[in-house]
Order: C-alpha cells, then sequence, then structure tokens
C-alpha cells in the first residue's frame, strides 16, 4: 500500500543555523531507519535578514563545520523564509524557540490543525539556543538530535506514518 509523503519544516530566525543543522540531523536519522521514502524535510526562517534580492544565504559556516563534525552535508542549503502556503504543504511545522513559535503563528495565520511545535518539546521542553549568539554550536547540535530522536519516537509522528 502507498503511503502519503509526510512532510515536516523546521524553521528559525534566519534559516542558516538551527533549522538548517536540524533538517540535515533528520533527513540522515530517516535514512538510517529507512523512512526517506516516506517524510520529506526542509527549513526556513522567520526573518528575511539572510535572503537577498530572493536568494538566500548558504548555511553558516561554523554550523557546516559542524553537521561535517557529524559526517553530515549541507550542500547547496541556501536560506527561504517560511510562508503561508506553508501551513497547508506541511504536516509538521517545528520551530528552534519561544520566538520562532510566536513569529510562526503570525506568519501562518495561527495553528488551527495543531500543527505548529517546538523542537524541544520531544526532549524535555524548554529552546534550542541559537549558536550565531552563543558560538556553542556543539551544543545547539547536541539538542538539535535529541529533538529529532523525541520527534521520531513521538506518538503524533507515528500517527503520521500510520496515515493512508
Amino acid at each position: 500500500m502507498q503511503h502519503p509523503m509526510i512532510r515536516i519544516m523546521f524553521v528559525c530566525h534566519g534559516n542558516i543555523c538551527r533549522s538548517p543543522m536540524a533538517e540535515f540531523i533528520l533527513k540522515d536519522m530517516l535514512r538510517k531507519s529507512g523512512l526517506s521514502s516516506r517524510v520529506s524535510v526542509a527549513s526556513s526562517a522567520t526573518s528575511t535578514e539572510e535572503i537577498r534580492n530572493g536568494v538566500g544565504n548558504p548555511v553558516y559556516p561554523p554550523a557546516k563545520r559542524e553537521l561535517a563534525l557529524h559526517g553530515l552535508t549541507c550542500e547547496g542549503k541556501r536560506a527561504v523564509q517560511l510562508t503561508r502556503v506553508d501551513y497547508d504543504t506541511y504536516d509538521l511545522l517545528i520551530g528552534m524557540d519561544s520566538a520562532n513559535i510566536r513569529n510562526m503563528h503570525r506568519i501562518l495565520g495561527g495553528d488551527p490543525q495543531g500543527k505548529i511545535r517546538k523542537l524541544m518539546d520531544y526532549a524535555g521542553g524548554g529552546d534550542v539556543a541559537d549558536p550565531w549568539y552563543t558560538g556553542n554550536f556543539d551544543v545547539t547540535y547536541r539538542d538539535i538530535e535529541a529533538g529529532c530522536r523525541g520527534l521520531l519516537a513521538d506518538q503524533d509522528f507515528d500517527d503520521l506514518l500510520q496515515k493512508g
């Protein structure tokens, strides 16, 4: 039986550190668990700070280096902005911190279907600290990895997989 594709969007402020890290960490976990063909993963920004004339900046070099330390590549990824249309396109829209969640509600026009989540709610709560300010890309990686593991083990994710 053909199952529908599950679509997940990670969201942070600029789409050059946390959300692309989450995108590529989850893609790797899905590949290792044989779910790549069932789940599509993307990432976006709540701001346009990293987008100029319609072209997004690449992943911030220290974030790219942290991914590479774990054998992951984010080659070709450029920042894009979250849009209202994304609400209908994605099954889950996962923000990195409380400010992202507030901005996601504003951009998406609310959350009538309960699709907006915060990543660390899958791993004990709290925010994924922005390494742009902290400089701790290793801590950010560890938190995102824990959040992604929690997401994959969550009943909501399992329910999405079972649909169809």
